[in-house]
């Protein structure tokens, strides 16, 4: 069957790290084009690809089936609008939009246009989250009562991003490094009944918001959200206590690490953990008690782009949906509210 022609509208370290290393593994896809302005990176490593110098040009190629909305996320809902009316299939970057209402007006239009429209959350494919799901599903804690998220990291320096540290809609970590956690949360948990939440600036020449601790309300569970860039020695990504036990996992970056050596995705150990960063279990079963590492499962953001394939081949679900992108924002839009209003918000 034809490759799937892919075009990327950006080609920073979202399209050459994120994205161009399993569209150009994957035998289903054809890295076909990319949008970059000025420059000629793309040129270098995949100089097969063509180079567009206006999404005008990427939307008026009939070749072009999928367009990869990976652009600033202020731009998300106006190029995923442009890129679905030109009758492509539109993957959009996390966050899906800035408003609750720009990510309606795109799934009714998705819909309308009978185009697969999907959130790359790549993070679902990470091996820490794939090994607290798993412990999750095997009941291995009992039922569970608290859990907590973290995605801290050290910087006082502003990002070499421009967009990413000036004030204005979609910026802030929230909105960034809070879309994965809330995704993850979403989907092990589900909607939360109500929230509270803290997000503020914690670096001195910051402008955004660069701390956030969201409290997810559940009628048996307690879920906490943190992110912090004045973080230097960080506790473990995952914590997880039940009436059974409790489990301890790291903050892994694995793939990320090996994509930006250049590594390609097809190696034999492609995403798989060091025993260094296994979790650790301490629990009871059948009135034994436990005390061991668990092995990671392994991680692939290739998984996503197979998903995508079957979902634009084979008519099947896209892998992350629109409708879940929308409910990230629409934590993230309650998270805001329940700042300024200082108060615990229904959802």
């Amino acid at each position: 069957m034809q490759p799937i022609n892919t075009a990327l509208c950006s080609f920073g370290i979202s399209g050459r790290v994120f994205h161009a290393p399993f569209i150009v593994a994957n035998p289903h896809f054809n890295l076909y084009a990319v949008w970059e302005r000025t420059k000629n990176n793309v040129e270098e490593k995949y100089p097969q690809v063509k180079i567009f110098r206006t999404l005008k040009e990427i939307l008026e190629d009939d070749k072009i089936e999928l367009v990869i909305v990976n652009t600033p996320n202020y731009t998300h809902y106006e190029y995923t609008k442009k890129a679905l009316l030109a009758d492509k299939h539109v993957i959009v970057e996390k966050p899906f939009t800035v408003t609750i209402d720009e990510g309606k007006e795109l799934i009714e239009l998705a819909e309308k246009q009978n185009k697969k429209l999907s959130v790359y959350q790549n993070r679902r494919y990470d091996s820490d989250y794939k090994t607290i799901k798993k412990i999750l599903e095997e009941k291995l804690l009992g039922n569970l009562v608290e859990a907590e998220f973290h995605f801290d990291r050290y910087s006082e320096n502003l990002s070499p991003k421009i967009h990413k540290e000036v004030p204005g809609p979609g910026t802030g970590s929230l909105y960034d490094l809070g879309s994965h956690l809330i995704d993850q949360a979403l989907q092990l948990f589900g909607i939360p009944e109500a929230l509270f939440a803290d997000i503020r600036i914690v670096r001195p020449a910051s402008q955004v918001d660069d701390y956030f601790n969201l409290l997810l309300y559940y009628p048996q569970l307690r879920v906490n959200i943190k992110s912090s860039y004045l973080v230097k020695e960080a506790l473990p990504g995952y914590i997880l206590h039940g009436t059974k036990g409790s489990f301890l996992k790291s903050k892994t970056n694995i793939q990320e690490e090996m994509l930006q050596k250049g590594e390609v995705p097809t190696k034999a150990d492609w995403g798989t953990e060091p025993e260094s960063e296994w979790g650790f279990l301490n629990t009871e079963n059948n009135g034994r008690m436990i005390k061991e590492y668990i092995k990671s499962e392994r991680g692939n953001y290739g998984d996503y782009y197979n998903g995508m394939y079957n979902a634009i081949r084979n008519n099947k679900q896209v892998p992350v949906s629109a409708k879940d992108g929308l409910n990230v924002i629409k934590v993230i839009e309650a998270a805001f509210k329940s700042v300024k209003l200082k108060r615990i918000v229904k959802l």
